[in-house]
């Protein structure tokens, strides 16, 4: 058993919720997001816990992806 605390109560409900259904529709349709959740769950992770992991794969990507529009040419 695990307990975790959340940190911070509030935050960008608006990305949060974008993350969720990012991370719902590529669970269905893109076969390595798949692929990568038969993993986690041979590793012992619950659901919910392989949903965050997947979150947090999504919004690091996401991330990259911004900053690397930022960049001076």
């Amino acid at each position: 058993m695990t307990t975790r605390h959340r940190l911070n109560r509030s935050g960008d409900r608006q990305l949060n919720r974008a993350l969720h259904v990012i991370a719902l529709s590529r669970t269905r349709y893109d076969q390595r997001t798949r692929d990568y959740i038969d993993r986690r769950r041979a590793q012992g992770k619950t659901d919910r816990e392989i949903r965050r992991c997947l979150k947090r794969y999504i919004a690091r990507d996401l991330f990259r992806q911004l900053e690397q529009g930022t960049t001076p040419a």
